[in-house]
């Protein structure tokens, strides 16, 4: 039994690595949109729920057939999983390879292309995946010639505390071996699942004389027969919904202040899939030692899907420490992760008894859940309701079954469910208290408007120069000369007459109202549909500028958009969310990227490029992907010293003087330059811009063995190994 737990914990490892990487590959490859991301997640969860099931299925129609030995038949889904970690790279690539062939300019028809060939791609892999825990019980069931009630839920606790490791040791493997590096550990890892597995298949069955471990005493069933089968599928299937639903949401909770970098996604994951492996242990050890069902669980389980709102409320503000916010985390995902590690195995357990097809029946049903949980909260309720209505949604299915004694598997006497029911009662109560009384997120501000979609909340805040933009949380820009530089510098260096303009990442629409006041063609593009709905709290000309024929508005990604449009534009600006480790803008900022850029522009067109100062191996990385895809680059600082302005083309830029720079410039560009300052005329703003220049190679030289950012490769996203550890001790290939 060792061996078998062992074995799952390897598997939940790399079951969470390749779902952390293959959708950070399709990221890359198809868009960084949250219907991309959604259609991902659900493919690799629909593979798991139909390999569970189907594997199921095949053990109770052919498993009096079946002649080779279940433990073998493991092996052979470990190597095959293996195999997928070489292969769905290269399917992702073709089926990029595709689309672009194709031409396809709807998003809807995209979408459906890319969802089929997603589909084609992971959900074949997945399913063996899914086939696991299956194929698992059986092979205990065989190994040991007696039935295995609890066997489940013995392969799950090991899965669960596998992927415990998999939320977190991944991201130090992508820092040091790149994305396609750690595939290739996975993949050596599920190799040694297959010879371990393949080993210890020659060695003499159990009835040959091999003893039971102590561990096998463990499964012994619980005396009671279950009662209510469908009850348990429909509590199975509520539990997958509610889990993985509450997961969309604490992440727009919590971001204010764990951040957007991939580490506080791990530590989300990581801490929810931690008390999910304490809740797992606690059911074992509680099915050995009581026989009495736990019959609060459903009501206590409503009221806790509500402690988000009282863990994560500006209410409760204190000097955030890292310790701090971790508390936060814990204490408002814990319980309720807690008591969804306790209730799975559990309803898993009571319907399968230990019968392979019907624990993989079971936990497809699980896992539909887990997949219609996400679209519900992110596409049906989050754009119409706050966060805490959302929960409260959640929570409130629970809260009514915990009222009901009946939904309790143990029969009760009468005064038994009159106390369960006034418990419940009282934990309803406590509930409704969280969701009035405590305050949101928003609710800090005086001035505000707060706009919902399927991707973000949005809150624009404050009042003149002290407005605000902030996205689930997270302070995206204010209004300051910067963003306007975004815009003029690039247009006065051309040596053309400007004709068109693209802006990538609107934001306050700033660096967008500047280029129209050049009186051009321009289009913006933002991830984040609410986004541009609220250009007119910020300037107010937006509305007007936003219904002129010269402005085009497009909601995608940036880096799709370039690759699905033919046309050409004078200038491309780009204005990454801050900050420059938030996750995914590497892909704004990595010579594939690069390369697409170069296609869209027009013959002397110019890429302005923002960098957010970062350390030296982010700007040496982002400085050299620059230099190497483009044969002319120049470089300022900003006004604040916060950032970098990167001037890229294909041809000779201009060089020059502030006067000849300001003589470009119409007079309505030239008025809303120096709108906010520093400086009263163009002339002067431009002096002081050219007076910061510097080099390329004064930026490479701060990390010059650092190679030239790339998607394999993000340096700016994954940093933790090089910022905690001295210089001597990074491995080599991370200091190449």
């Amino acid at each position: 039994m060792i061996w078998y737990f062992i074995f799952f914990f390897v598997s939940g490892f790399c079951s969470i690595l390749y779902e952390i990487v293959w959708l950070r590959l399709s990221m890359a490859q198809f868009g960084v949109t949250s219907a991309l991301v959604s259609i991902v997640l659900s493919m690799f969860m629909a593979g798991l729920g139909l390999g569970s099931w189907g594997s199921g299925y095949a053990i109770r129609k052919y498993g009096d057939r079946i002649k080779t030995p279940p433990l073998r038949l493991y092996a052979l889904t470990e190597l095959l999983i293996g195999i997928s970690a070489l292969i769905v790279p290269y399917q992702l690539l073709w089926g990029r390879s595709l689309l672009q062939r194709m031409q396809i300019s709807s998003s809807w028809a995209y979408y459906l292309v890319s969802g089929f060939w997603m589909a084609l791609t992971l959900v074949p892999w997945c399913a063996f995946m899914g086939a696991t825990i299956p194929v698992g019980m059986l092979a205990i069931k065989k190994s040991f010639n007696q039935e295995s009630p609890r066997s489940f839920s013995f392969l799950y606790l090991a899965n669960v505390l596998g992927a415990v490791a998999g939320a977190s040791v991944p991201l130090l493997l992508i820092e040091v071996y790149g994305f396609r590096g750690t595939l290739r550990v996975a993949a050596i890892l599920n190799g040694l699942l297959f010879a371990s597995a393949m080993a210890l298949t020659l060695r003499r069955s159990a009835s040959e004389g091999i003893s039971l471990s102590a561990e096998i005493s463990n499964l012994r069933a619980p005396r009671r027969e279950p009662v209510g089968d469908r009850k348990l599928l429909v509590l199975l299937f509520s539990t997958g919904l509610t889990s993985m639903g509450a997961e969309v949401v604490w992440i727009r909770q919590f971001t204010p202040y764990l951040g957007t970098v991939v580490y506080a996604f791990a530590t989300i994951l990581g801490v929810y899939l931690a008390c999910t492996f304490i809740g797992s242990r606690v059911y074992r050890y509680w099915t050995r030692a009581h026989e009495r069902e736990v019959t609060l669980v459903w009501g206590v389980l409503g009221l806790v899907t509500l402690l988000p709102l009282l863990t994560a409320s500006p209410q409760f503000h204190h000097r955030e420490f890292h310790i701090y916010r971790l508390v936060r985390l814990v204490l408002g995902i814990g319980p309720f992760s807690v008591i969804l590690g306790f209730v799975t195995p559990m309803l898993v357990d009571r319907w399968s008894r230990g019968d392979p097809e019907r624990a993989g029946s079971a936990y497809a049903v699980n896992v539909l859940g887990c997949i219609l949980g996400p679209l519900v909260a992110g596409f049906i309720l989050l754009p119409l309701v706050s966060e805490r209505w959302v929960l409260f949604a959640f929570a409130l299915p629970w809260l009514v079954i915990g009222m009901i004694p009946q939904w309790s598997v143990a029969a009760q006497g009468a005064e038994r469910q009159r106390w369960q029911r006034n418990v419940a009662y009282g934990l309803t109560v406590v509930a409704l208290a969280l969701v009035f009384t405590i305050q949101g997120y928003e609710d800090q501000f005086a001035h505000r408007q707060v706009l919902r979609d399927n991707t973000a909340t949005v809150v624009a805040s404050g009042e003149g120069m002290e407005r605000r933009l902030a996205v689930n949380g997270i302070g995206i820009t204010y209004l300051t000369p910067m963003t306007k530089v975004m815009a003029h510098l690039p247009m006065a260096f051309l040596d053309h007459s400007p004709r068109n303009a693209l802006v990538v990442c609107f934001g306050m629409g700033t660096t967008y109202r500047s280029l129209m006041s050049w009186n051009i063609a321009a289009t913006g593009v933002e991830l984040v549909p609410s986004v541009p709905r609220l250009f007119w709290y910020y300037h107010a000309d937006g509305s007007e500028l936003l219904r002129s024929p010269l402005s085009h508005i497009v909601i995608d990604d940036g880096r799709r958009y370039l690759e699905r449009t033919s046309e050409q534009y004078d200038i491309i600006t780009i204005d990454p969310p801050p900050p420059v480790e938030a996750a995914g803008t590497s892909l704004l900022y990595s010579k594939e990227f690069y390369s697409t850029i170069k296609q869209r522009l027009s013959p002397g067109g110019i890429l302005q490029q923002w960098l957010p100062r970062g350390d030296a191996v982010i700007q040496a990385a982002v400085a050299r992907a620059l230099k190497e895809s483009f044969p002319y680059v120049r470089v300022f600082h900003s006004f604040d010293d916060r950032g970098f302005h990167f001037l890229a083309s294909n041809q000779r830029l201009a060089q020059g003087t502030a006067q000849e720079l300001a003589e470009r410039m119409p007079a309505r560009a030239a008025q809303d330059f120096v709108e906010w300052g520093p400086e009263f005329t163009a002339e002067r703003q431009f002096a002081v811009i050219l007076s910061r220049e510097l080099s390329l190679d004064q930026m490479i030289a701060g990390a010059p063995h650092i190679p030239a950012l790339q998607d394999d490769r993000p340096e700016n996203e994954y940093y933790l190994l090089r910022q905690r550890l001295p210089p001597q001790w990074l491995p080599a290939m991370l200091m190449r």
